[in-house]
């Protein structure tokens, strides 16, 4: 009657099925159960175009990737009849409704499907019944990362794809093409890395409750750009090793400037290895950056301690020279304490005629002769300061700083010709 057909009208909770469900008979089937089941697994082939890597975090040990991941089944519930043949494309509006594989990355740890303007989902459905189902996909997932080789490493990652309910008696996942499954934008580039190569491989996981499962593998190489770790650490390190060395050309009994120089490369070779260690993970074993700025480390150190043993011999000697001459007791702890305070070494047989040149050391030198030592007369140098500080400098130069000149480049020089041939 009339009034029936008006009271179906006003019904709110019964929906005619669109025209799309209708053609592709979906409210004839059961979909949440697989196609073919109970018969043999269903094979699902896919593949991948990677649309960009968007970052790589050592910190983190992960990585960020944009693809577009496409499924290939046939399900022959949806088929339906068409003269032309032809295929008809949904958007995600029909996945809720039919079957669809439950493909998840292992290892990821957030994901999401892009929904700008729409979600990014496209289903196309043939005749016969063969699928397609794509989608834009940004994917965060681990990748364990070896860095004993930093920063002259090469880091292997794997995003996995699995299913997550059907194992290998339901479900078969495998690569559509073969190795040209995998396909890459041009334009990929990374600011620290060089991608090396891309490839598809497939394997089993095996879990102890549920069974072996299909597990397809997206494997990529990245090998970092030295250049800009050379900038920043390997060649701020050899500067600040290569100034340690003016030491050993700077009179000995300047102890302000040998000892300020010194200590500024020390402090400058540790702030240059806090800055390398922020940036970095906190990983129990050694890096390879670490080997060499704590070997460049240990050559500004040591070029501090040889000043230390070139002052301390320097005392020794002169304590030597008192003694064998005769000095009297007072005068020999006056000229020791002299150094200790004033940061001058007072060597009895070179005194240089300063006219017109004021020193402090040898004003505080004269006074304390005057004062202690009023019946020795001292002996003097008849030469001039200028055209002589070269060869006075020779002459009053210690034989470890000699040494030290050619020592300390030699050694490091081949230290830096091993490092850089065992890394790279």
């Amino acid at each position: 009657s009339k009034r029936e057909i008006k009271m179906r009208k006003l019904d709110s909770t019964k929906v005619r099925p669109l025209k799309s469900e209708q053609l592709l008979h979906i409210e004839d089937h059961d979909f949440a159960l697989r196609p073919g089941f109970g018969g043999s697994p269903i094979p699902v082939g896919i593949d991948v175009q990677v649309e960009s890597i968007d970052s790589i975090s050592e910190v983190d040990m992960d990585f960020t990737m944009t693809l577009y991941l496409r499924h290939y089944w046939k399900d022959e519930r949806l088929s339906f009849r068409s003269n032309k043949n032809k295929s008809m494309t949904f958007d995600g509006r029909l996945i809720k409704k039919i079957w669809v594989p439950d493909v998840f990355f292992v290892h990821s740890k957030r994901s999401f499907i892009h929904d700008t303007t729409v979600e990014n989902i496209m289903l196309r459905v043939y005749p016969d019944g063969n699928v397609l189902f794509s989608l834009r996909i940004t994917v965060s997932a681990m990748c364990f990362m070896d860095f004993s080789r930093f920063p002259l490493d090469t880091q292997n990652c794997s995003l996995e794809l699995e299913s997550y309910a059907y194992n290998e008696d339901d479900l078969m996942l495998y690569w559509k093409h073969g190795n040209k499954s995998l396909t890459t934008d041009e334009q990929i580039s990374l600011s620290q890395f060089f991608i090396e190569e891309f490839s598809a491989s497939s394997g089993l996981a095996f879990y102890s409750s549920t069974g072996w499962y299909n597990r397809l593998f997206i494997n990529f190489a990245l090998r970092r750009h030295i250049f800009f770790f050379v900038l920043q650490s390997y060649f701020p390190a050899m500067l600040m090793v290569m100034l340690s060395w003016v030491s050993f050309w700077i009179d000995r009994r300047a102890v302000p400037a040998r000892v300020s120089l010194g200590i500024t490369t020390v402090l400058t070779m540790s702030t240059i290895m806090t800055g390398v260690s922020a940036s970095m993970p906190q990983v129990s074993y050694i890096k390879a950056v670490d080997v060499y700025l704590w070997i460049s480390f240990l050559f500004v150190f040591l070029s501090v301690i040889e000043y230390a043993a070139v002052n301390y011999l320097t005392t020794i000697e002169e304590r030597k020279q008192l003694k064998k001459r005769g000095k009297a007791s007072g005068v020999y702890m006056d000229a020791v304490q002299a150094m200790a305070f004033d940061g001058c070494f007072h060597d009895t047989d070179v005194d240089m005629d300063l006219s017109g040149f004021s020193d402090p050391c040898e004003e505080n030198e004269t006074r304390t002769s005057e004062t202690n030592i009023s019946n020795v007369e001292s002996t003097r140098l008849k030469r001039s300061l200028k055209g002589n500080v070269g060869r006075i400098i020779l002459q009053n130069n210690h034989v470890i700083d000699t040494y030290s000149r050619i020592i300390f480049p030699s050694v490091y020089i081949v230290f830096n010709f091993l490092y850089w041939g065992l890394y790279i």
